[in-house]
C-alpha cells in the first residue's frame, strides 16, 4: 500500500512498542521500527524516510518501517516463514544485516541464527530450509546475467546474486544496472555474496 513515507519526524517512541511517528500533508504516521532503526534516526523536526510494510491482521493494522529499502524486503520474504511474524523479523534484522541474513540462508548456517532473541534451532532450521527452497526454485526460472568473456564461476555467482535480488522484488532492469555497477568496484567477481552486498547497497541509494 505505502512503498515509502516522507516526511518530518514529529515523535519517537523507544519504550515497549518501539516507533516513530513522521507527519505528511499534516497526516501523523505511525510507524513501528526495530532498535537498531531507532538509535539511527535524525532528531526530532528533521525530515526522515522510511520504506513501510502494511501488517494487516484480524484485529489490528500497522505500519512497519525502515531506514534501507533492503530491510523492508528481506522483511517481506522473512515473515512469508510460517511461525516468523513481525516482531520475529523485526528481532532478525536487529540482530544481522540484510546482506549478512541471506548469506547465512545460503550456507545453511542456522546455529548463527539463533543469535537472535527468540529463535531457537527449529526456528532457524524451519527459516533457513523454507526460504532455501524458495530461492532455489526460482533459480530454474531466471535467465542467467552472462559477462562476456567471464569466467563461468564468475557467471554462476552472478545468477545467485540475481536470484536472492528477484526474490527481494527488484525488477530485472534494476537488477541488471547495479550488477554492472557493483562488479565494476569489487574486487572478487566469484563471491556471490561480495556482489549481493555491494549490489543491495546501489539498490538503496
Amino acid at each position: 500500500m505505502f512503498d515509502y513515507i516522507k516526511g518530518i519526524l514529529a515523535h519517537k517512541n523507544g519504550i515497549n512498542d518501539i516507533s516513530a511517528t513522521v507527519e505528511n500533508n499534516n497526516i501523523g504516521y505511525l510507524i513501528n521500527i526495530n532498535n537498531k532503526d531507532f538509535s539511527q534516526l535524525p532528531p526530532l523536526n528533521s525530515e526522515v524516510k522510511l520504506y513501510t510494510i502494511l501488517i494487516h491482521r484480524e484485529d489490528n493494522m500497522s505500519l512497519c518501517g525502515f531506514l534501507t529499502r533492503e530491510n523492508r524486503d528481506i522483511f517481506k520474504i522473512l515473515t512469508s516463514v510460517s511461525g516468523v511474524g513481525a516482531k520475529m523479523a523485526m528481532m532478525l534484522l536487529e540482530e544481522f544485516e540484510a546482506c549478512e541474513l541471506i548469506s547465512l540462508v545460503i550456507k545453511g548456517d542456522f546455529k548463527e541464527l539463533t543469535r537472535a532473541k527468540g529463535v531457537g534451532p527449529k526456528l532457524a532450521q524451519k527459516i533457513i530450509l523454507e526460504l532455501k527452497d524458495k530461492l532455489i526454485n526460482l533459480q530454474g526460472k531466471v535467465a542467467p546475467t552472462i559477462i562476456e568473456d567471464a569466467e563461468p564461476e564468475t557467471n554462476q555467482a552472478i545468477l545467485d546474486a540475481q536470484t536472492v535480488l528477484i526474490s527481494l522484488g527488484y525488477e530485472k532492469e534494476e537488477i541488471k544496472k547495479a550488477l554492472t555497477s557493483s562488479l565494476s568496484i569489487i574486487n572478487d567477481k566469484n563471491n556471490a555474496e561480495e556482489i549481493l552486498k555491494e549490489t543491495l547497497k546501489i539498490l538503496s541509494l
